[in-house]
């Protein structure tokens, strides 16, 4: 029976356990890297957002020195003194000493007009417009930044009174300042592990990022303070950062914006790494979870591909092949119930064959014990007429004939019994000339008293090749019951009857056709006409003569074959193969009857 196509049990429990393991592991690398992401973005955050207090911290401090300082300056003797001169070039000489006291970056003196009579810093002079920044600074009360052209200052202004702050005359301002420098943004980055940068507007004051991402941030910074840190590219080196930005522009002379940045592509680059050690997890896993199911589905699937085996070898007639002992419970319990089953049916079998082989002998004895008894009937009468000594010679002669032909019919059924029940054996073959057989077997049908009044030609090539390994007595057997079955179909028919045997020849088999031109064979036995015991129509035969055919034939890898049938033309075909190779049936036909291809 043909299975069809299908699917394997290891294949169905592995396929699921690859799957299910490879959507788990997907799934796990996406939870853990948003996760991861998220998790990333909250501690920059957090550390942009400690930036920015540290930053104020910072301002906080450095304001808090600078306006003690200037406390203390404003509260000289002789600082006053010197502003009561009024003279520009006296102050401006004499205010150098203060400045180089104070150590600041930025020292001014002011009248109390916000004109700016002194003005020093550090590492250039002070210009006109830096003068002017100044004074317009003085007037805007709340503001400790001051920019300056491409300079920025944390500044404190300190008014000086002649007399004390309540009651004394205002003789002007004291304005001291520290550049916000790269030094400045430094102590910030190291502080808190972030990049920094000071902007106003679309120009960045001081910054530590390189040159390639100022021009960036200068066109990416918000108006606005961000409460929420972003993240933003920068397009020249592909890299990423987490920002954050602190509007000054309320404590500056102009717009001013710190923004604190740290890079994301060292966040993104962790995220990879254990992306890759959860992938590697995952395939390391998946392999593990093959071998192990493919272990276990071995374990499982094993001893049902053994049983099956076995199935097959009982369904071939091998009834001893070893079953399996192991695998699992159910395995175990099918292994047990169909060894049971299996010997169950063998047991059954054979007594069917047993029953079957003693119906036959009973149905052979029967057939045969009405022959052999006329037969010998006939040798015992025809004998009893031979002592009579006035017999004439032609009568003698007329008897021996008799007596001859009952002798041969009972040796002819003799052979057909001994060929029958050694049908199945090893044959004992040779290389053989078919044709010749033929010959020699249509000789001997002539000789026949039912071959009397039948012309029996043979047509084959004398040139072809009819060579085969065959076992000769069984093919020149099956040959004569082929022939004689054909003469003794027109049993009692007054006018010639025609039997004409045909050899036909391929490169590795022969067959032989057989045709007559009798009534045909009746329709009540063609589908049993090859099994043994079968003969209708005919006054003699046991019915063994067809049956011994097929057998021989089947031995011999072929078949034998009614072709056709009908009155009168009736034509019979029995194939041979040339080699022993070819894979001849073991049955017997005394255990089952042999059905027509």
């Amino acid at each position: 029976m043909y299975v069809g196509k299908g699917t394997r049990t290891r294949v169905m429990l592995v396929a699921p356990l690859v799957l299910v393991i490879a959507v788990v592991t997907a799934s796990s690398l996406l939870i853990v890297r948003n996760r991861l992401r998220f998790q990333i973005s909250e501690n920059l955050s957090a550390d942009l957002t400690h930036s920015v207090d540290t930053f104020q911290s910072i301002e906080a401090q450095r304001l808090d020195v600078l306006d003690r300082e200037n406390a203390l300056l404003s509260n000289l003797p002789s600082l006053k003194a010197l502003m009561t001169t009024s003279d520009e070039r006296t102050i401006a000489d004499a205010s150098i000493q203060f400045w180089q006291v104070s150590g600041n970056d930025l020292f001014a003196l002011a009248t109390k007009d916000y004109h700016v009579v002194a003005a020093y810093t550090r590492g250039t002079s002070a210009t006109p417009i830096l003068r002017a920044d100044i004074a317009d600074a003085i007037g805007l009360p709340g503001r400790h930044y001051l920019l300056s052209e491409s300079r920025l200052f944390v500044y404190s202004v300190r008014p000086l009174y002649f007399g004390s702050e309540d009651t004394g005359t205002l003789l002007g301002y004291v304005i001291s300042g520290d550049a916000i420098n790269n030094s400045f943004v430094q102590e910030i980055s190291h502080a808190s592990s972030v990049q920094a940068a000071f902007l106003s507007g679309n120009r960045v004051i001081v910054s530590t990022l390189p040159a390639s991402l100022q021009s960036f941030l200068a066109q990416d910074t918000p108006t606005q303070s961000t409460h929420r840190p972003r993240v933003i590219a920068e397009t020249l080196g592909g890299e990423h950062f987490l920002t954050s930005t602190e509007d000054l522009s309320r404590s500056a002379s102009a717009p001013l914006h710190l923004l604190v940045l740290k890079s994301f592509d060292q966040a993104e680059h962790a995220i990879e790494q254990i992306n890759k050690l959860v992938l590697t997890a995952g395939l390391i896993a998946i392999v593990a979870g093959i071998l192990l199911m493919l272990a276990l589905s071995r374990a499982v699937t094993r001893p049902l591909e053994l049983l099956a085996e076995g199935v097959r070898a009982f369904g071939t007639g091998d009834a001893a092949h070893s079953l399996p002992q192991g695998g699992t419970l159910e395995v175990r319990e099918l292994s047990v119930s169909f060894a049971a089953m299996r010997d169950q049916i063998h047991e059954t079998n054979n007594a069917l064959l047993e029953a079957e082989r003693l119906a036959t002998i009973g149905r052979m004895a029967s057939s045969v014990s009405h022959d052999i008894r006329h037969y010998l009937a006939t040798i015992y009468a025809n004998s009893e007429f031979l002592v009579n000594g006035r017999l004439s010679p032609a009568e003698r002669a007329e008897i021996m004939t008799d007596i001859r032909i009952a002798v041969h019919g009972t040796t002819d059924l003799l052979d057909s019994m001994l060929v029958f029940s050694r049908s199945g054996n090893a044959a004992r073959r040779s290389h053989e000339l078919v044709g010749t057989l033929l010959e020699r077997t249509m000789a001997l049908v002539r000789t026949h008293p039912d071959a009397n009044g039948v012309l029996l030609t043979a047509e084959y090539e004398v040139s072809a090749d009819t060579g085969a390994l065959v076992d000769a007595r069984q093919i020149e057997r099956a040959i004569y019951n082929l022939l004689l079955n054909a003469c003794q179909s027109s049993n009692g028919r007054a006018e010639t009857q025609t039997v004409n045997a045909i050899l036909k020849t391929t490169e590795d088999v022969i067959t032989l056709l057989v045709i007559d031109d009798g009534p045909g064979v009746p329709s009540s036995i063609r589908d049993s006409l090859f099994e043994p015991f079968v003969s209708e129509g005919k006054q003699k035969g046991t019915g063994l003569g067809l049956t011994l055919v097929n057998s021989i034939a089947s031995e011999h890898g072929g078949s034998a074959q009614l072709v056709s049938s009908g009155p009168g033309e009736t034509i019979f075909s029995m194939s041979i193969f040339r080699k022993s190779g070819s894979a001849p049936t073991d049955k017997n036909p005394l255990e089952s009857g042999v059905a027509i291809e």
